[in-house]
């Protein structure tokens, strides 16, 4: 169970109505994702946003379980080491993480757990650092990307706001793409546009972006 007494069954579309608009929007993009790959595979995606509260987070998750369900290995890693949530969304202990990993001195197994999702693994944050910028950027977390490239068919990064921190435009550049999500009605155009431009200034691959709200037919707002 999560902090607040919720499951993964209960608080992702995709599990609780596998069979809504906004799951089928979700494998959709999975299988977008997977052709615009098919000259540059992604094996290591990076998630983030303008601003805080536009569902970054949770579409990851819902990103994650889908491929997942696709039959393929899947790490989600925890990056946000400000406002982390893949813990509470899983339901998962944080004690140990992606920030123990990183300051470990050793080359030992990395603190990765299962989620109820067969396939899906998760790397939470871990106890959470003073200088985040500083922990991804370092050396030991470059050598830590490719220990996880070797985990899972595929990772994913859930990063802060690109425009609020340095955090995400840090490791946008040791990643093979960038997902940015946006919410309708709530992001502004120009947070949009010193998004991209601070993901293109470090040489990030966008590789799509997630609008996040839309309101479709049948009066379902995904």
């Amino acid at each position: 169970m999560g902090a607040n007494g919720s499951s993964p069954e209960t608080t992702l579309i995709t599990l609780r109505d596998p069979g809504s608009p906004a799951a089928e929007a979700f494998r959709t993009l999975r299988t977008n994702l997977l052709f615009s790959s098919l000259d540059r595979p992604l094996h290591t995606l990076l998630v983030t946003s303008t601003a805080p509260d536009e569902g970054k987070s949770t579409t990851l998750a819902n990103l994650a379980v889908t491929m997942a369900q696709a039959e393929q290995r899947v790490l989600m890693v925890d990056c946000d080491l400000r406002r982390p949530s893949l813990h509470t969304i899983f339901g998962v202990p944080n004690e140990r993480g992606l920030t123990s990993a990183v300051l470990a001195q050793d080359d030992g197994p990395l603190p990765i757990q299962p989620t109820s999702v067969p396939g899906l693994h998760v790397l939470t944050s871990g106890p959470l650092p003073p200088r985040p910028a500083d922990l991804l950027g370092s050396r030991r977390m470059g050598a830590l990307i490719e220990r996880m490239r070797s985990e899972a068919e595929i990772v994913l990064f859930d990063t802060p706001p690109v425009v609020a921190v340095t955090d995400a435009a840090t490791l946008a550049p040791r990643v093979d793409g960038v997902l940015l999500v946006l919410h309708a009605g709530q992001t502004r155009r120009d947070r949009a546009r010193e998004a991209r431009r601070l993901l293109e200034q470090v040489k990030a691959n966008i590789v799509g972006v997630v609008l996040n709200g839309a309101k479709v037919e049948r009066g379902y707002a995904y």
